[in-house]
Protein backbone atom coordinates (compact mmCIF):
# COMPACT_ATOMS: atom_id res chain seq x y z
CA UNK A 1 0.00 0.00 0.00
CA UNK A 2 0.77 3.69 -0.59
CA UNK A 3 1.31 5.86 2.12
CA UNK A 4 2.92 9.13 3.18
CA UNK A 5 4.07 9.82 6.08
CA UNK A 6 5.43 13.17 7.76
CA UNK A 7 7.89 12.71 9.30
CA UNK A 8 10.08 14.87 11.71
CA UNK A 9 9.06 17.93 8.83
CA UNK A 10 9.85 15.49 5.84
CA UNK A 11 7.23 14.02 3.56
CA UNK A 12 7.87 10.27 3.04
CA UNK A 13 6.20 8.16 0.12
CA UNK A 14 6.38 4.34 0.70
CA UNK A 15 5.16 1.03 -0.58
CA UNK A 16 4.60 -0.60 3.16
CA UNK A 17 3.07 -4.23 3.34
CA UNK A 18 -0.14 -3.18 5.32
CA UNK A 19 0.76 -5.21 8.15
CA UNK A 20 4.06 -3.00 8.80
CA UNK A 21 4.03 -1.28 12.26
CA UNK A 22 5.24 2.51 12.31
CA UNK A 23 7.84 1.06 14.65
CA UNK A 24 9.52 -0.75 11.83
CA UNK A 25 8.47 1.65 9.27
CA UNK A 26 10.70 4.36 11.03
CA UNK A 27 13.51 2.10 11.65
CA UNK A 28 13.77 -0.26 9.13
CA UNK A 29 12.20 1.88 5.69
CA UNK A 30 13.38 5.60 7.35
CA UNK A 31 16.58 5.02 9.05
CA UNK A 32 15.25 6.40 12.16
CA UNK A 33 16.88 4.16 14.84
CA UNK A 34 16.29 6.45 17.80
CA UNK A 35 12.65 5.16 18.32
CA UNK A 36 13.58 1.24 19.94
CA UNK A 37 11.77 -1.84 19.67
CA UNK A 38 11.86 -3.09 23.45
CA UNK A 39 9.06 -5.72 24.34
CA UNK A 40 6.94 -5.22 20.74
CA UNK A 41 3.48 -5.79 22.42
CA UNK A 42 2.77 -1.85 23.91
CA UNK A 43 4.23 -2.59 27.30
CA UNK A 44 7.39 -0.76 27.62
CA UNK A 45 6.84 2.89 26.04
CA UNK A 46 10.52 2.04 24.28
CA UNK A 47 8.80 2.80 20.78
CA UNK A 48 6.96 6.02 22.00
CA UNK A 49 6.91 8.67 18.94
CA UNK A 50 4.11 11.75 18.77
CA UNK A 51 1.76 11.76 16.26
CA UNK A 52 -0.19 14.60 15.40
CA UNK A 53 1.03 15.98 18.68
CA UNK A 54 -0.05 13.12 21.13
CA UNK A 55 2.17 10.01 22.23
CA UNK A 56 1.50 6.52 21.05
CA UNK A 57 3.20 3.33 21.22
CA UNK A 58 4.75 2.90 17.86
CA UNK A 59 5.27 -0.94 17.64
CA UNK A 60 1.09 -1.04 18.35
CA UNK A 61 0.50 1.24 15.15
CA UNK A 62 0.17 0.23 11.50
CA UNK A 63 2.07 2.49 9.19
CA UNK A 64 -1.06 2.63 7.02
CA UNK A 65 -3.42 3.80 9.48
CA UNK A 66 -1.19 6.97 10.36
CA UNK A 67 -1.46 8.22 6.58
CA UNK A 68 -1.00 11.68 6.37
CA UNK A 69 -0.21 12.28 9.76
CA UNK A 70 2.39 14.11 11.71
CA UNK A 71 5.46 12.16 13.22
CA UNK A 72 8.32 13.28 15.49
CA UNK A 73 10.76 11.13 16.40
CA UNK A 74 13.54 11.25 19.05
CA UNK A 75 15.47 12.53 16.02
CA UNK A 76 13.13 15.06 15.34
CA UNK A 77 12.39 17.32 18.73
CA UNK A 78 15.71 19.95 18.13
CA UNK A 79 15.55 22.89 16.34
CA UNK A 80 17.60 24.77 14.64
CA UNK A 81 20.81 22.89 16.66
CA UNK A 82 19.10 23.18 19.90
CA UNK A 83 18.08 20.24 21.84
CA UNK A 84 14.33 20.22 22.65
CA UNK A 85 14.13 21.84 26.79
CA UNK A 86 13.01 17.86 27.92
CA UNK A 87 16.43 16.64 26.14
CA UNK A 88 17.97 19.27 27.86
CA UNK A 89 16.73 18.82 31.46
CA UNK A 90 17.05 15.16 30.88
CA UNK A 91 21.34 15.65 30.58
CA UNK A 92 20.96 18.60 33.11
CA UNK A 93 19.64 15.50 35.38
CA UNK A 94 21.15 12.77 34.40
CA UNK A 95 17.85 10.90 33.76
CA UNK A 96 18.96 8.26 32.08
CA UNK A 97 21.42 4.90 32.73
CA UNK A 98 22.02 2.59 29.67
CA UNK A 99 19.84 5.14 27.39
CA UNK A 100 17.78 2.59 26.06
CA UNK A 101 14.30 3.45 27.16
CA UNK A 102 15.80 7.23 26.87
CA UNK A 103 14.30 8.09 23.41
CA UNK A 104 10.58 6.86 24.44
CA UNK A 105 10.90 8.71 27.90
CA UNK A 106 11.57 11.95 26.15
CA UNK A 107 9.22 11.09 23.34
CA UNK A 108 6.31 10.62 26.19
CA UNK A 109 7.38 13.57 28.66
CA UNK A 110 6.75 15.87 25.41
CA UNK A 111 3.77 14.69 25.25
CA UNK A 112 2.68 14.56 28.97
CA UNK A 113 3.77 18.14 29.22
CA UNK A 114 1.72 19.07 25.80
CA UNK A 115 -1.27 17.23 27.64
CA UNK A 116 -1.01 19.82 30.25
CA UNK A 117 -3.05 17.43 33.03
CA UNK A 118 0.44 16.37 34.97
CA UNK A 119 0.55 19.32 37.92
CA UNK A 120 2.31 17.39 41.08
CA UNK A 121 4.62 14.44 41.00
CA UNK A 122 2.08 11.93 41.61
CA UNK A 123 0.61 12.45 38.16
CA UNK A 124 3.56 12.66 36.31
CA UNK A 125 4.22 9.37 37.61
CA UNK A 126 0.87 7.97 36.98
CA UNK A 127 1.31 9.71 33.40
CA UNK A 128 4.40 8.21 32.70
CA UNK A 129 3.59 4.97 33.88
CA UNK A 130 3.41 3.42 30.45
CA UNK A 131 7.34 3.89 30.13
CA UNK A 132 9.62 1.91 32.30
CA UNK A 133 12.83 1.98 33.10
CA UNK A 134 14.71 -0.96 33.59
CA UNK A 135 17.87 0.42 35.31
CA UNK A 136 15.11 2.66 37.52
CA UNK A 137 16.70 6.36 36.79
CA UNK A 138 12.82 7.37 37.32
CA UNK A 139 13.93 9.92 40.33
CA UNK A 140 16.22 11.38 37.98
CA UNK A 141 13.63 11.35 34.92
CA UNK A 142 10.42 12.75 37.88
CA UNK A 143 13.04 15.89 37.97
CA UNK A 144 13.50 16.71 34.22
CA UNK A 145 9.95 16.78 33.49
CA UNK A 146 9.26 18.84 36.77
CA UNK A 147 12.10 21.25 35.95
CA UNK A 148 10.16 21.44 32.03
CA UNK A 149 7.32 21.79 33.81
CA UNK A 150 8.09 24.36 35.78
CA UNK A 151 10.20 26.53 33.08
CA UNK A 152 6.70 26.18 31.37
CA UNK A 153 4.33 27.58 33.86
CA UNK A 154 6.70 30.59 34.85
CA UNK A 155 7.11 31.48 31.12
CA UNK A 156 5.74 34.79 30.34
CA UNK A 157 2.27 34.46 27.72
CA UNK A 158 3.48 34.37 24.28
CA UNK A 159 0.87 37.31 23.26
CA UNK A 160 2.99 39.63 24.99
CA UNK A 161 -0.21 40.40 27.66
CA UNK A 162 0.16 40.06 31.85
Amino acid sequence: MMVTLHVNGVANKLTLAPWTTLLDTLRIHLGLTGTKKGCDHGQCGACTVLVDGRRINSCLTLAVMKDGAQITTIEGLAKDGALHPIQRAFIDHDAFQCGYCTPGQICSAVGLIAEGRAHTADEVRELMSGNICRCGAYPNILAAIEQVISQKSAAPPRDGGP
